[in-house]
């Protein structure tokens, strides 16, 4: 049985898809990019702000679940230039406890949704 995650929190889907469903105890979210919830508009001043909006996003998504950062088991992150991998991972990096740290991979991709920089998905367990 699946439950429907959604806040107001976070940008609403761009498409035919929720921001996060939770399975059992698991919750699958969708990735996030740099949009801002309240105004819809792209946070694109620079790669570090841009990634610190993703992980809001992924933070409010998490809370509507009734979870945190702690909860996360595993993160996908997609990015158009592995040159920002640096900024992107210290951003990233104090959302978690890096000895609790989730699994990952990291990806260069051609493109992302509204051609952004970055886009994380995440798996998390009660």
């Amino acid at each position: 049985m699946k439950k429907i995650i959604t806040t107001s929190k976070a940008p609403a889907p761009i498409g035919p898809y929720n921001q996060a469903i939770l399975s059992g105890n698991t919750l699958y979210t969708s990735g996030q990019i740099a949009l801002h919830p309240k105004t819809g508009e792209l946070v694109l001043d620079s790669i570090e702000k841009e990634t610190k909006q993703v992980m809001e996003n992924m933070k409010a998504v998490l809370e509507a679940a009734e979870m945190t950062f702690e909860n996360v088991i595993k993160t996908s992150i997609f990015i158009s230039d592995m040159n920002n991998f640096g900024e992107i991972n210290k951003v990233y990096g104090s959302y978690f406890n890096e000895e609790t740290a989730p699994a990952r991979e990291t990806v260069e991709v051609a493109n992302l949704p509204k051609f952004v920089n970055v886009e994380i998905s995440m798996i998390a367990v009660k």
